[in-house]
């Protein structure tokens, strides 16, 4: 049976340097496995009081069953004044609520960021982390994935480089292995 793997891009922006790492992780499913974008930005900011009124938008019905149909999860990250964006905070926030029905709950997960600077987005990295764990997503350790100057790892077509693609297929082993360590 094939496993669906649901990538969330952390940036809204069109040229967003996260969603070309995300484009280029779903041509790289192995045998088995189907890698899905899954879109966030169109997610109303996180109120309460939509679901204690029972008048949940329906973006979050339709995000919030998607999640449930996926088997694990790939957070793909730029890095905002030291945190995650506020698109894959929402995001969060949406599909672990209502309270009690946690969409996010025990699926495996990796944790990739990116930054134009040398830090390579270790701070939205490790605050995101932060949030997967309250959110039980049982998130891969190692090999940390944090990509420095993802500008300069781009080809004139827009496309990661082989140094970058190579790094991005080293995760998606070590994820895959994560995976079916925790699933079998």
């Amino acid at each position: 049976m094939n496993k669906t793997i649901g990538v969330l891009v952390g940036s809204l922006r069109k040229g967003s340097f996260s969603l070309k790492i995300a484009s280029a992780i779903i041509t790289m499913a192995p045998e088995g496995f189907t890698f899905k974008l899954i879109e966030a930005g169109q997610l109303p900011l996180y109120n309460q009081d939509y679901d204690d009124n029972n008048e949940a938008p329906e973006a979050y019905r339709v995000f919030r069953s998607e999640l449930r149909n996926l088997d694990g999860l790939i957070f793909i990250t730029p890095e905002h004044n030291r945190s995650m964006p506020a698109v894959l905070k929402n995001a969060l926030d949406v599909g672990s609520r209502p309270y009690g029905k946690n969409c996010w709950d025990g699926k495996p997960g990796a944790v990739i960021s990116c930054s134009t600077g040398n830090i390579s987005g270790f701070g939205a990295n490790h605050h995101l982390r932060q949030c997967l764990v309250f959110l039980n997503v049982l998130t891969m350790q190692q090999p940390e994935a944090y990509i420095a100057k993802i500008q300069d790892s781009l080809t004139e077509d827009g496309t990661l480089d082989e140094r970058c693609t190579k790094l991005i297929n080293k995760i998606l082993i070590a994820y895959i292995n994560w995976f079916n360590r925790l699933t079998v």
